[in-house]
């Protein structure tokens, strides 16, 4: 049989591949890894959580209602499904009795002198912690101490010489990178999952002082506080959380950097509390509109919509429309990059702030402050408005009608002085309103100038350079917001025959 010449040619090359890479050994074999010895290397420093509970709360890794609702077994094996569908009716006519173990999460060893590290959701509200071992042994645990800001929580068993988890550096992580998790999703222990790092520093509205580790890593309910390893078998991160729209797992988890929950676990330890760092800064992202109304070559950065009296911001001399660029040499791509940095700094440290103001940088040192609980007091009741006369303003190149604060609203606003703010009373069709300010605002600034009265609103409208766009800082229910507006080219104000 005759074999053509590029054939010949193309098979002595594939046998030359394959004799090359049998010469490099399995490691030229590329391919997911083999995470059984690895597994076996680390499960003993894994533990089981279960607590003694009137009522289970809800684990924040599944959505409301889903938790409450037996059906929504998404992710459970098909066989799980059928025993509970063939045994409803028995559990319907004997319900669970109160104060009995139920299964909830999941830990991991930290020190071998019998402290444990879990989510602050896993033992919340528990009337006893019961931890169990790889070798089936079981301890009632002692809760340290919780912190529900990271939600983590420290707990302590009486044994010596456990086996604890080796700590590795979750800031060396990439993303792609291979990492493991083990737990006891649906209570069924010690099963093992595995995927890749998606993102690093993610911010979510439940912890704001954690950058997560955002993975695909098969998560769900139950291996809340399990450790997430690294090929090396080092923990990088404490699985928390999950995004789903059913309540299991879609492919979306969050992970607590292991260095953020070492320290909090330190602290527990030491002071069976947390002391966060604090600036006494309200911030805000920058967009592309903002960006180009304050000059910025690119969004980034937080902008400071409001600096808290007497914070060690306001001792430090930033004022609202500053955009912090860096904190302590470390750039901000946006603003939730912040309250994590702030958070771990500790108290009476100082931190070096570069800043971006009226278009040039400069440099601040702040003294961090302690975070207290009520350091943001949040927006008070309002009280009731009495009538007060708007000043008429039909030809106002904003579209705006303005008039005084009562002391009432100026209360209610937490403003300063009488010279803060004017109330919006009306928002036509303008500029003002296409930059997204409404009826009720309290108008602040505008382009970097503070609008006390009515008088000095015209005035500094009257100053504005057409053609422009500009920042303009409101209040809405208590909040600050900064909004990029574009002032007109020919402003109504000027009046034409």
């Amino acid at each position: 049989m005759r074999i053509a010449a590029p054939s010949l040619r193309l098979t002595v090359l594939a046998v030359v591949v394959l004799l090359s890479a049998c010469k490099r050994g399995p490691e030229a074999v590329v391919g997911a890894p083999d995470f059984a010895d690895l597994v076996e290397q680390v499960s003993p420093s894994v533990v089981n959580i279960s607590t003694v509970v009137g009522e289970l709360p809800a684990d924040p890794a599944t959505p409301p209602g889903a938790e409450s609702e037996p059906e929504s077994l998404e992710g459970a094996p098909d066989w799980f499904k059928r025993f509970l569908e063939e045994h409803q009716g028995e559990s319907e006519e004997e319900p669970p009795l109160e104060n009995t173990p139920q299964s909830l999460g999941s830990g991991f060893i930290l020190w071998k002198d019998g402290y444990v590290v879990t989510n602050y959701h896993v033992v919340r509200d528990a009337k006893e912690v019961i931890v169990r071992l790889l070798d089936r042994r079981q301890f009632t645990a002692q809760v340290v101490g919780s912190d529900e800001a990271s939600d983590l929580a420290l707990l302590r068993i009486e044994a010596k010489d456990l086996p604890a988890v080796k700590l590795g550096d979750a800031s060396k992580l990439r993303p792609g990178q291979w990492v493991l998790a083990i737990g006891s999703p649906f209570g069924f222990d010690y099963s093992v999952t595995a995927g890749i790092v998606s993102a690093k520093g993610r911010s979510l509205i439940t912890e704001q002082y954690v950058p997560f580790i955002q993975t695909d890593v098969a998560i769900n309910p139950g291996n809340s506080g399990g450790p997430l390893f690294n090929l090396k078998g080092e923990v990088v991160g404490v699985n928390s959380q999950i995004y789903s729209q059913s309540g299991g797992y879609q492919g979306l988890s969050f992970s607590i950097p292991i260095d953020v929950a070492a320290k909090v676990a330190g602290q527990l330890k030491e002071h069976g509390r947390v002391k966060r760092g604090w600036l006494g800064v309200v911030v805000q992202e920058v967009d592309r509109d903002l960006a180009i109304s304050m000059k910025m070559d690119k969004p980034e950065g937080a902008l400071v919509a409001r600096v808290m009296p007497g914070s060690p911001a306001e001792k430090a001399g930033l004022r609202a429309g500053d955009i912090i660029l860096s904190y302590n040499g470390i750039e901000l791509a946006s603003s939730t990059a912040l309250p994590p940095m702030v958070g771990i700094t500790d108290p009476g440290d100082k931190a070096e702030v570069k800043l971006l103001r009226e278009g040039k940088q400069m440099t601040l040192k702040v003294a961090v402050g302690v975070l207290q609980p009520d350091a943001d007091p949040g927006p008070a009741k309002p009280s009731p408005v009495p009538a007060v006369p708007a000043v008429p303003a039909p030809t106002d190149p904003l579209g705006l009608t303005v008039r005084p604060l009562t002391d009432g609203e100026r209360r209610d606003a937490q403003l300063g002085g009488p010279a803060s703010g004017v109330m919006v009373a009306e928002a036509r069709d303008g500029p003002a309103a296409r930059a997204g300010v409404r009826a009720g605002d309290v108008l602040l600034q505008i382009s970097g100038q503070e609008v006390g009265s009515p008088a000095r609103y015209r005035e500094v409208v009257g100053r504005l350079t057409p053609g422009q766009t500009v920042p303009v800082l409101v209040q809405r229910r208590g909040a600050p917001l900064f909004l990029a507006m574009d002032v007109p080219q020919a402003p109504a104000a000027r009046g034409r025959p």
